[in-house]
């Protein structure tokens, strides 16, 4: 599911792929706002990206899909 961060006065945001599902993530992200720590989110290859709950702008958690096999419908 793909992750986008918004920080405050950056101009871009991060973008990354998380094996966790949406209401994984919303705890971390509301969990890190409410208790003034940092937000930690692993993406699918494991690399951590930590973030200051300070400087969040925004978090957009994307639709959990799952992924498709083949080359259509038939």
């Amino acid at each position: 599911m793909e992750v986008k961060i918004g920080i405050q006065n950056v101009g871009r945001e991060i973008v990354l792929e998380s094996t966790q599902d949406a209401d994984a993530v919303a705890t971390l992200v509301a969990d890190a706002i409410g208790q003034g720590n940092e937000l930690r989110l692993t993406d699918e290859k494991g690399r951590v990206v930590i973030i200051p709950a300070a400087v969040l702008g925004y978090v957009e958690i994307g639709a959990q899909e799952q992924r498709k096999v083949g080359f259509g419908q038939f």
